[in-house]
């Protein structure tokens, strides 16, 4: 993680990591479409390496065990000051816990766990030296987004876990919710109606900050990946929804105001 770098607010994202069938493809992938560079991380869990835009760490690479299938997607992970309180209140609120608590390195504590709906998302509790800064620099990521079948079935675990304040958002026809933290938004729920995607079920979504979301998606199809919809218009800046080679599910985003990520509390 990034030296240097602020304490994050328990509950705000704080990482992102992939796990993949194939490393190499998929780091020269994300080095072609963002301009990551490299270098190897933790490895208690297998082959694993550490995205850097810049002089910052911005998200995690690893390779899945040799026989797995498993569908990919991004993970966020989110702060807590407490890694061992969070995993048991995860379990008290009706989700589970399937890796951890464990050190990861620079002092740090986490673990993997699932919400009732089954989405998996991360838990973090930072060392001495905490990790990336989501400040909306291009590269980055600025978003998380959950899809599970209803908002309202969910939201109290995340609620009761993380301190969250969930927000409808007023629409005839789509099933949103805004997830507060301190006043600021920090992430949504989106409700599919009942039904998510069979190959993949409930998962978060990261949104990654570009300078032109129509270039991105088409880099995206270049290097072997594929538009999953079309660039659009949002209240946040100009999105489009992506996939890499190996299909995980992503979003790149031209932000109107790149302040307009997640905040950090000064340590």
């Amino acid at each position: 993680m990034s030296e240097g770098a602020p304490r994050p607010t328990p509950g705000t994202p704080s990482w992102v990591s992939l796990m993949v069938h194939d490393l190499a493809g998929s780091e020269k992938f994300y080095h072609e479409l963002f301009g990551w560079e490299f270098e190897e991380g933790p490895q208690q869990l297998g082959p694993y390496v550490r995205a850097r835009f810049g002089s910052r760490d911005v998200a995690g690479l690893g390779e899945m065990p040799g026989g797995r299938s498993f569908p990919v997607s991004w993970l966020p992970y989110l702060a807590t000051d407490d890694a061992d309180a969070t995993c048991a209140l995860v379990r008290d609120c009706g989700g589970t816990v399937g890796v951890g608590p464990i050190e990861s390195g620079d002092g740090e504590r986490v673990a993997i766990a699932t919400d009732p709906c089954g989405a998996p998302f991360g838990i973090c509790q930072a060392g001495a030296e905490a990790g990336a800064r989501w400040d909306g620099r291009l590269g980055t990521p600025v978003w998380n987004e959950l899809l599970t079948p209803n908002t309202f079935a969910v939201s109290p675990f995340y609620s009761r876990v993380f301190g969250y304040e969930p927000e409808p958002v007023v629409s005839s026809d789509l099933d949103y919710l805004t997830l507060n933290l301190n006043g600021r938004a920090i992430g949504g729920i989106r409700g599919t109606g009942g039904t998510v995607p069979r190959d993949r079920g409930p998962h978060w979504t990261t949104y990654f900050a570009v300078e032109d979301a129509e270039r991105a998606a088409r880099r995206v199809a270049e290097l072997g990946g594929r538009l999953m919809r079309e660039p659009r218009d949002s209240p946040y800046g100009r999105v489009a929804h992506v996939a890499d080679p190996e299909g995980t599910p992503f979003a790149v985003i031209k932000m109107h105001d790149p302040q307009d990520v997640v905040t950090r509390r000064p340590r």
